[in-house]
């Protein structure tokens, strides 16, 4: 049986990030306050470490991993990178499931840390992935144990046992108040579900805004929803969302740079979540607002986020 989580440094790492306020966009959305967590210090580089990190912890306690079962998940890239790193210093095989199109820094390191790679075609968009890794789990039991991030209740709870606590906390000892707003994306719905639950339960009046990327070519890391054929996440509390916000990656890769230039070196998804926040604070006159960052700049190097070209 494999060292259990409590024993590796790595995991005990998982969740130290600081809590920053946003100056930047201060002539964007005057008056307004961002709040975010810098979640790419996590020791995978991006908040999927904090789900996966418990996932994996209640998956060895249950003996699902016992006799050199594999781990198997699909993943945009981020939680693949995150399996990866805890599977290798845990000693547990991983085998993702994981879009073509993914960030080459994102896929070498997933096969730096040894796991299995399955690329799907990326025109078959993000939840073939998904549909493939079912696959595998239906016709292969024996050999592996298939995680499911997308329907696996410890991913939205390690989202309201530490992501929710430490925006709460953090954004009441500087501004004296619950957040007005919480921004998210949607990837597997874990973060925006658990967060907004507990922001809710400490202030039902906090709006819970989910920032929704165009199907094609997207955004890394969040998912489309509203067309017909998209898979939602079984994990994902749609009742808890109060408003949707459409992105754009001609929204996200400006706001990239912004932030890049204000010591903040983020990938696209964190840029669009600002863009989103941007705008409910200017719609709606909001004027206390938390988000997240979810990963590192570094991820997205070979696409041109940072040189001016497209890709």
């Amino acid at each position: 049986m494999p060292a259990m989580p409590r024993e590796s440094p790595l995991l005990s790492a998982v969740g130290r990030v600081p809590l920053v306020e946003i100056s930047a966009i201060c002539d964007i959305a005057p008056g307004c306050r961002l709040f975010a967590t810098v979640e790419g210090v996590n020791p995978g580089g991006s908040i999927k470490d904090r789900p996966v990190a418990r996932m994996l912890l209640k998956g060895i306690q249950a003996g699902h991993l016992d006799g050199g079962r594999r781990l198997l998940d699909s993943s945009s890239g981020n939680a693949g990178i995150s399996y990866a790193l805890f599977g290798a210093a845990l000693g547990i095989p991983v085998t993702l499931v994981v879009p073509a199109n993914a960030s080459r820094e994102r896929l070498d390191r997933i096969r730096a840390s040894g796991a299995e790679l399955i690329l799907t075609d990326p025109i078959e968009g993000y939840d073939f992935a998904v549909s493939e890794a079912r696959r595998l789990a239906r016709e292969r039991p024996d050999c592996y144990w298939y995680c499911d991030q997308y329907s696996n209740p410890e991913n939205w709870r390690a989202h309201y046992e530490t992501t929710g606590v430490q925006l709460l906390r953090g954004i009441a000892a500087v501004a004296g108040r619950a957040p007005d707003a919480f921004v998210a994306g949607i990837g597997t719905g874990g973060t925006l579900t658990g967060v907004a639950r507990r922001m809710k339960e400490a202030n039902p009046r906090t709006r819970v805004v989910a920032a929704i990327p165009d199907e094609f070519p997207g955004i890394e890391g969040l998912k489309p929803l509203g067309h017909p054929g998209d898979m939602v996440p079984a994990i994902l509390d749609e009742t808890l969302i109060d408003r949707r916000v459409p992105v754009r990656m001609e929204d996200a890769i400006p706001m990239c740079r912004l932030l890049a230039r204000a010591g903040l070196f983020v990938g696209p998804s964190a840029g669009a979540l600002v863009h989103a926040a941007c705008r409910v604070a200017i719609e709606d006159g909001l004027h206390n607002i938390a988000t997240i960052l979810p990963d590192t700049g570094e991820r997205y190097v070979s696409t041109g986020l940072w040189s001016g070209r497209d890709g």
